[in-house]
């Protein structure tokens, strides 16, 4: 199995895991509840029981099925996730018996994962968790667009709608679905937070 903490060590410390919450539980954005529409993308889905590949603190997991699990390299940030109430496991926890996952999932989903690291990095990490997936399963794929890649020094790879299906062929999926969110395409140079979403499925 790929060592993410090895690979990103940069994304492995307390120091990243801190940055995460602070940003996530900023007032503002509890008031206004920004993560309302990335909460309904996601939950529309319908992934079912879903791995969540690089989970980081839980933003994502806590929006997907119950019985769905995180995976991360920074032991922080699964430790933040579990305070939450999140069903949350380290890389090396999962490494130390993944025959216990095997075929349980409906998805997996990589969320403003892909682009911090190397794409055969990436290619690596995501191939080792197939063997937790059920056939037919979905491969969820989110990255930053321009601006929102930008705005984070440990970002190092750019993945587009181009580099995202590639890596889901690569993996054996087949691309079903594309697109910008939460606005147009042109948005993403200039708002932050759109994302290019890929949906692909396993035979």
């Amino acid at each position: 199995m790929a060592d993410l903490s090895n690979d990103q060590p940069h994304t492995a410390g307390a120091e990243y895991a801190e940055r995460l919450r602070r940003l996530q539980g900023a007032r503002w954005k509890q008031v206004l509840d920004v993560q309302a529409p990335y909460r309904h993308n996601l939950q529309r889905m319908t992934l079912g029981r879903t791995i969540d590949v690089g989970c980081g603190i839980g933003r994502n997991l806590a929006y997907l099925s119950p019985d769905s699990l995180g995976v991360d390299h920074n032991a922080t940030s699964v430790g933040f996730a579990r305070e939450r109430g999140l069903n949350a496991i380290t890389v090396d926890e999962y490494a130390a018996d993944p025959d216990r996952y095997a075929g349980g999932f409906d998805a997996l989903l990589a969320a403003h994962l892909i682009e911090h690291m190397p794409y055969d990095v990436a290619l690596s990490i995501l191939r080792s968790y197939l063997p937790a997936l059920r056939p037919h399963a979905r491969l969820v794929f989110i990255c930053p667009q321009e601006r929102g890649y930008r705005s984070d020094a440990t970002h190092v790879a750019f993945a587009d709608f181009a580099v995202l299906r590639r890596l889901a062929r690569e993996l054996g999926a087949t691309p079903e679905l594309q697109y910008s969110f939460p606005f147009p395409r042109s948005a993403g140079r200039l708002f932050i937070y759109n994302e290019f979403v890929v949906v692909s499925r396993m035979p």
